[in-house]
């Protein structure tokens, strides 16, 4: 997104903040207008006043650098995350408000319709009645908890998706083939070194016969991954380790003093890779082979619908047996529903990334819910048509709201079963 498009949107977003505080506040004024002490009255409205619009302002102060050379450090996620918690905890509050002012306003109306004769100096509207507030309180506290659980620890509560399988044209040497799949790590936006340990633990436990990185290693920059090589570089496995790049990759969204240090940057990126122990397939394949039988595992560069479609499938399919059973590593879902699900060449399984599943939802039972959903057909899990299936990794980093709540970072274990016929 263009500086200043991302600019005026953020302003737009800030000025609609601060008339949410005006309106906050005067519902918050009704909540401490029987406090005895008028000193503690005056506390309470200060603090809220100095935080929220305190965090609006220096966010104002500091978007500016979300686009130079370094991006969004932690500290700008932190920052960015605590205006959203504000914003969304606003939203809740001034609903519940509104709720009761516009029965107030009713109230007033149908009590003038009845009673059109009123004593001088009375009031129209009936006051607000600070039970109100103390409801817009209670309702508000909701989301903030919660989003302050995401940042403190979801973000950093790791999962495990386990998925069998099965297929008709597995070649028999592979049935039981496992796969650990870890997508979206995005270096530049960890704050706790030792919880990113523990998700790499995680994956190393599952001893899985493959490893498979499908893409954003960091936000913008190589150095990012820099401090994270000795312990990301720990996941290994007998068939090998193979990633790809995504969208994030590429530097696109910040400003470089040049094309140049761009593309050097990307060459950087990729030594990265090499020093993790990571085979990257830039629209390539290889072949797996066990026990004398074979499949291609296939990787290709970012293809996103409506940005970065760098990846070519023609080219990462060349020299593919068009009857080899096939895995791709193709980063955005996109990709799968625009070009491989109906794919003359079939491709058995297709494994990807990149939503984060919007990092905000909900999944229990037969709920499955997240605003991302809107944008993507295929956001989280398993997904199976025209006998091509397709795994969308939920990620195991963060990126802009520095947490995690309802869609926790995930590791993928994938097993392969033959399907008799």
């Amino acid at each position: 997104m263009h500086r200043g498009v991302f600019l005026n949107i953020f302003l737009t977003i800030a000025a609609i903040t601060l008339l949410l505080d005006w309106y906050v506040f005067s519902g918050l004024k009704t909540l401490v207008s029987d406090w005895q002490s008028q000193r503690l009255r005056q506390i309470a409205l200060w603090c809220y006043i100095l935080i929220s619009v305190g965090v609006t302002i220096l966010l104002l102060l500091d978007v500016g650098s979300f686009s130079t050379a370094k991006g969004m450090t932690p500290i700008h996620e932190w920052l960015l995350s605590l205006f959203l918690i504000f914003f969304f905890t606003k939203i809740f509050f001034v609903i519940i408000l509104f709720l009761g002012d516009t029965g107030r306003f009713l109230y007033g109306i149908g009590d003038h319709i009845i009673h059109s004769e009123r004593k001088a100096g009375e009031p129209f509207f009936p006051a607000r009645r600070k039970f109100i507030s103390e409801i817009a309180v209670l309702v508000a506290a909701v989301p903030f908890t919660g989003f302050f659980y995401g940042m403190l620890k979801g973000k950093y509560d790791f999962k495990l998706h386990k998925q069998i399988l099965y297929f008709e044209d597995l070649p028999d040497a592979f049935d039981g083939f496992t796969i650990t799949q870890v997508s979206d790590i995005h270096s530049g936006s960890f704050d706790n070194t030792d919880a990113v340990q523990r998700g790499i633990d995680l994956a190393k436990a599952q001893k899985s016969d493959l490893f498979v990185f499908t893409g954003d290693l960091v936000n913008n920059a190589a150095w990012e991954i820099a401090p994270y090589i000795d312990r990301f570089s720990q996941l290994k496995a007998p068939y090998g380790q193979f990633s790809i790049l995504g969208n994030h990759d590429y530097g696109d969204y910040i400003q470089w003093e040049s094309e140049a240090a761009k593309t050097a940057n990307l060459e950087q990126l990729k030594q990265q890779h090499k020093k993790l122990g990571y085979r990257l397939l830039l629209d390539e394949n290889v072949v797996i082979e066990k026990d004398g039988r074979k499949i291609s595992l296939i990787g290709v560069q970012n293809w996103g619908r409506g940005f970065i479609k760098m990846g070519n499938l023609d080219k990462a399919l060349r020299g593919v047996d068009k009857d080899a059973f096939k895995i791709l590593l193709s980063h955005d879902p996109t990709h799968w529903e625009e070009k491989i699900r109906h794919n003359p060449t079939k491709i058995q399984l297709t494994l990807a990334g990149h939503t984060h599943g919007a990092q905000f939802g909900v999944e229990t039972g037969n709920l499955r819910w997240s605003p991302v959903q809107y944008r993507y057909l295929d956001w989280a899990g398993l997904f199976t048509e025209n006998g091509r299936n397709l795994y969308v990794n939920r990620g195991f980093g963060f990126l802009a709201f520095s947490g995690r709540l309802g869609i926790w970072p995930e590791v993928t274990v994938i097993t392969l079963k033959r399907k008799e016929v």
